[in-house]
Formats: C-alpha cells, structure tokens, sequence
C-alpha cells in the first residue's frame, strides 16, 4: 500500500507563518518555573543535533511531558498536543507558543501539514508516538513520528521521560513539588527522506524500529537515573452525581 501527503492537505505555503517570537519570550519563564517546582535534570543533550530538523520522539506518561520538553529544548521546538487542550485561556496561550492541536480521532490533515511546515523549517517537534500518557513502556507506537521523518528527512532523537508522574496517580496529576524529573535523550536515528511514494511497510519498518530503540533506551534510563517508570495511570473516579429531591413549592393563590 502507498502513502504519502496526501493531495488535499492544506499546502504548507497556505499556512499562516509558525509563531517564533512568543515561543522564544515564554521558554525562559516556564523553563524556570518547571525547575522552581521540581528538581529537573537533563542527560544526553549532546544527541541532539544543533541544526536541521529533529523529532523528539519521547515516552508519555504525564501531563507535564508536552510543556517541559518544549521549555528546556535547547532549540526551538514545537510539539504536538491533543485538540481537547486548545479551548480557553490555557488554549490561546497554546497557540499562541506555536503548539499545533491534533484531532486523535482522525487523520488531522491540518496537524500534519503544520507539522511537516515546523521539520522543513529547520525546527524541532516534539512527538509521543504512544498516542496517550501511559505507562511509558513503549509496549506500541502510532506511526506518525516515522511518516513525518520520511516526508522530511528529520533526525528522530528518542527521549525518555521520568518523574512527571507517580505511581497511583492519574494521568492528569502532577508529581509532588521538588521531586525528581529526567529527560534522558538517545543517540539520534538518522532517517533519509524517502520520495513518492512512500509505502505502508516502510512507514510500519521505521515505527517498529523506532518503538524498539525507544523501549530499550526508557530501559537504559531507568538504570541511569535510579528513576523507575510509575507503571498505568490510576484511573478516573467518576463521582455519581447527586439527584437532590426537587422542593415542592406551594403554588401562590391569587386572591
């Protein structure tokens, strides 16, 4: 089976320009406000290359791991980030730091094109190819990562991420203050960019490849920092909600 871009994708060049200016005014402050809070450390950061495209190709397990890989980078970078997150405040300032919302439900032609417009550009985006915050195990990968490295030719760099969750918490809660958090960066795996077309296997080849070399180096990881992986997220309690017994007001008579 063939893939490749898609003809009606929106063209890149039809895009609006990718906001810079508001990303490199923001990285700083969050950047301190992350190392405030918690006790942030960093390894690896040689692997990622200083020019060129990059994909961050990170496990995911809580919810602090879209906004401090894009904090602490180096470089510009960008990440990909569920659509639900981009309403209200918290949404402009999204969008405004140039964060691009993904549709999970569908093939969001909008996402994918914004994102091959941030790799051609020379920046890095940041990607959790498991799709959802889990247990961080790389037990399975999406593809999307492995199609985005060959349309664009990017680096991919895999990522561990540690400590932005603990054990029986939910997905959505945050560690406790001043405990510890590490990003570990892998040694890059260089991927050559592929013309059209580009086929179903290919894109199958790189994503198991890439979900292997970042098994093995969350595993390396954990060693290395003496930081285990919280295991599944705590589910969600669904509070019933209480049905109050309605008050049965007497009718006003008039007179």
């Amino acid at each position: 089976m063939i893939v490749g871009v898609s003809p009606d994708l929106p063209h890149i060049e039809e895009l609006p320009p990718i906001r810079q200016w508001s990303l490199r005014i923001a990285k700083r402050p969050v950047a301190w406000m992350f190392r405030l809070l918690w006790r942030v450390s960093t390894h690896g950061e040689e692997n990622v290359p200083r020019r060129g495209p990059v994909i961050l190709a990170a496990n995911h397990i809580g919810i602090l791991d879209g906004p401090l890989l894009v904090a602490i980078s180096h470089r510009l970078c960008f990440a990909l980030a569920k659509h639900e997150l981009f309403t209200g405040a918290s949404g402009r300032i999204f969008s405004h730091v140039g964060q691009i919302a993904v549709n999970r439900r569908e093939i969001d032609k909008r996402a994918i094109s914004r994102s091959i417009q941030v790799l051609r550009s020379g920046k890095v985006l940041a990607v959790f190819p498991e799709g959802v915050r889990g247990s961080g195990e790389m037990t399975f990968a999406k593809g999307g990562a492995a199609y985005l490295a060959l349309v664009t030719g990017a680096t991919i760099v895999p990522v561990a991420i540690l400590g932005t969750r603990e054990a029986g918490q939910t997905a959505a809660q945050m560690p406790r203050r001043r405990s510890p958090i590490h990003v570990v960066y892998g040694e890059p795996i260089l991927v050559a960019q592929a013309d059209w077309p580009r086929r179903k296997s290919l894109v199958a080849e790189l994503t198991e490849q890439l979900r292997r070399r970042l098994a093995d180096h969350v595993s390396v990881a954990q060693r290395q920092t003496g930081l285990p992986l919280p295991g599944p997220p705590k589910p969600r309690e669904n509070k019933p909600r209480e049905n109050k017994p309605r008050e049965n007001k007497p009718r006003s008579v008039r007179p």
